[in-house]
């Protein structure tokens, strides 16, 4: 049950970043939002990190935790990206599938989650994805071709940066989440090196907590790899997009489709499912 709670902790706290995220990214440009919010991100986790002390030393686990974060980088950007060309209603469904990298990974090694949580999981990854569709705008052909583009590199690393994570996280999952921070600001450092972008200060408090918010996820969500299925930590720390839709509808009044209402009641029932297996 810890591991369930400490997942779903981390979708709320991935829902609310990555909302206020996306309101900035809406009006900045998306390195500027990430030379912000990351680097804030990184002075939670040295803190927790200081406090807690005890450097677990060099290993393999370290090169797993620089992947991750590279990985989360990058999926960062393609998705917020991917929303700027392209059409939501094709980009955030596709994006929802990244579970399905370590879900995969876990059933391969051999996880074997109960029946119900099993009816859950298929529950909660159909929930997600239509929670996140929206119709989709008249448009070039061109233009949604590469929004989905941006969206299959999406899901592709942030997928496959949970899986580094997971791996360091067998070590230590705090340290494993700080060096992930470390490997994803070098990155974002590395790209606004060939470019000039700024942000204004009014906005540089929104996007600190949406760094801190975002590395309190990462940490929730490490924790929780280690006391529970890798396969279902990773599909319950997914249902993210459905707090993102509720947030959009309550305070920016966004109507919610008949679609997006019955897919947040699916994976919410899929969660349960899990929870309740």
């Amino acid at each position: 049950m810890a591991a369930v709670l400490l997942a779903l902790a981390a979708s709320a706290s991935w829902g609310i970043s990555d909302f206020l995220g996306g309101l900035k990214a809406r009006a900045l440009d998306v390195v500027a939002v990430l030379a912000i919010s990351q680097p804030a991100g990184l002075v939670l986790l040295a803190v927790i990190v200081g406090v807690r002390g005890g450097w677990p030393g060099w290993g393999w686990w370290v090169l797993w935790a620089v992947l991750g974060g590279l990985g989360g980088a990058i999926g960062i950007g393609a998705l917020y990206r991917g929303l700027a060309v392209g059409s939501m209603g094709i980009v955030a469904p596709i994006t929802s599938t990244s579970p399905l990298i370590p879900l995969t990974v876990g059933l391969a090694r051999g996880e074997r989650p109960s029946a119900i949580q099993l009816a859950g999981i298929a529950l909660a990854l159909v929930g997600v994805a239509f929670a996140g569709w929206e119709p989709g705008e008249a448009g070039a052909r061109g233009r949604a071709a590469v929004g989905a583009g941006l969206a299959l590199l999406a899901a592709a690393t942030f997928g496959s940066s949970q899986v580094g994570l997971e791996a360091a996280s067998n070590v230590d999952p705090y340290w494993a989440t700080f060096v992930l921070r470390i490997a994803s600001c070098a990155l974002v450092a590395a790209a606004l090196l060939p470019r000039r972008v700024a942000s204004p200060r009014s906005v540089w408090p929104t996007l600190a907590v949406v760094g801190t918010l975002d590395s309190g996820a990462t940490i929730l969500f490490a924790v929780a790899t280690t006391k529970g299925l890798f396969s279902v930590v990773a599909v319950l720390a997914a249902l993210y997009p459905v707090l993102v839709a509720i947030l959009a509808r309550v305070l920016l009044h966004e109507r919610l489709t008949l679609v997006q209402r019955g897919g947040a009641l699916v994976a919410i029932g899929g969660a349960a499912a899990i929870s309740a297996g």
